[in-house]
């Protein structure tokens, strides 16, 4: 006999393939009318609910994966600008270091948000969702269960059915065969009938109870379970969105840190750079910034000559001896100012300021700067008058 499989035998094979007849002639009885179903309404809506659970379930955890999918995308990015930026950035520029390890906390901070939200949300999806293939299964098979059950009672009704036949079949007149059969042998032949149609009943009645003890097992436990599951899809929702969410503002909060130190470099980066082009050069004794200030200004309004027998740029009689020490520098003014501000300097042209040191660096803005006029302090030897002016309206004396 040829081998049907291992565990499996002939007898078993055959078995499940009448099951699966009997079943199939079962629902086409039932489709056509011809068999009474067995309905649970309530049981039904349940199925309904697990079919929409689990459908919402995995679209949340098909959108996790993209969202993840896009969090990796960002970090790479990322990755690559901070990269780019350390390649570029000279060693001597201040905050080299800084700008380095601000790289490196950023791709480690990426990195922990990535397998944080693995952790917290997408692993916890991938729990939830596995126990519904289980009973999805078991659903399928309380179907089966009960067309077996159906099945059986039918099988049961239809039994009874014929018994009831047969056994007004026996209390009619004996059939001619039976009449020529001697009179032992008719006894014989109506207690066999009898025990026929008592056998097959027994049978059909042990096959409905075994059906229907197998449908109502798995029926009971899946009406416990259902509704409990159901239950539980609000826990998973609020524990995913919370954990997304809190790890989102944590990661949000340290890396717009580590972006604020980035900006403070850049900036204290450009001001090393205003700096250096403020640095008096070794020919002119000027800046590189006045010195093209006055440049322009010579092109566009030539200087006057002088008065006979005055030299350029007299301040009123003036020296630079009689200045206090905390005066930097004198400019002259080159064009009318008018103030709009009561910090400010009103100027005309001509007038000579004398230019003072903010008493809070950070407080000067670019292209500002701070004096008292030079005929303020030789009336009233102090320097209490003073105000902020633009510096492009002046020129360095």
């Amino acid at each position: 006999m040829a081998e049907v499989g291992k565990g499996v035998n002939a007898g078993k094979l055959a078995s499940n393939v009448q099951k699966r007849i009997t079943r199939a002639q079962e629902k086409v009885l039932q489709k056509l009318g011809k068999a009474d179903e067995t309905k649970d309404t309530a049981f039904e809506e349940e199925v309904a609910k697990f079919n929409k659970q689990l459908a919402d379930g995995t679209k949340l955890q098909k959108d996790l994966k993209a969202y993840m999918a896009a969090v990796k995308t960002m970090h790479e990015c990322s990755k690559r600008l901070q990269d780019c930026l350390a390649e570029m950035y000279d060693p001597e520029w201040f905050g080299k270091e800084e700008v380095d390890s601000i790289a490196e906390d950023t791709d480690l901070l990426w990195q922990d948000f990535q397998q944080k939200l693995v952790d917290s949300a997408l692993l916890s999806m991938d729990t939830y969702l596995a126990q519904f293939p289980d009973i999805r299964a078991r659903i399928a098979k309380r179907e089966r269960k009960l067309v077996d059950f159906d099945s059986a009672r039918h099988h049961f009704a239809s039994i009874q059915k014929s018994k009831k036949k047969d056994e007004a079949k026996i209390a009619k007149p004996l059939a001619l065969v039976e009449k020529a059969a001697p009179g032992w042998a008719q006894g014989i032949i109506t207690a066999h009938q009898i025990a026929q149609t008592n056998l097959s009943r027994s049978q059909a009645e042990e096959e409905l109870g075994r059906a229907q003890k197998v449908f109502e097992e798995i029926n009971y436990d899946l009406q416990e379970e259902l509704p409990t599951l159901w239950d539980s899809r609000v826990g998973i929702y609020v524990n995913t969105f919370q954990s997304v969410a809190g790890l989102e503002e944590k990661f949000h909060i340290d890396m717009g840190k580590l972006n604020h130190n980035l900006s403070d470099i850049m900036t204290k980066l450009e001001e090393q750079r205003l700096a250096k082009k403020s640095v008096p050069t070794a020919n002119t004794g000027k800046s590189e910034e006045a010195a093209n200030h006055n440049l322009s200004e010579s092109a566009s309004d030539p200087p006057k000559s002088p008065a006979k027998n005055e030299a350029p740029t007299v301040t009123n009689g003036s020296s630079d001896a009689e200045l206090p020490p905390s005066v930097l520098y004198k400019v002259k003014v080159m064009h009318d100012y008018g103030a709009t501000d009561s910090d400010e300097l009103d100027l005309k042209a001509g007038d000579i300021v004398l230019v003072l040191p903010f008493a809070n660096p950070d407080e000067q803005d670019e292209g500002w700067v701070m004096g008292v006029k030079e005929s303020h302090w030789l009336q009233n030897k102090n320097l209490l008058a003073k105000g902020v002016f633009p510096e492009n309206f002046t020129q360095k004396l």
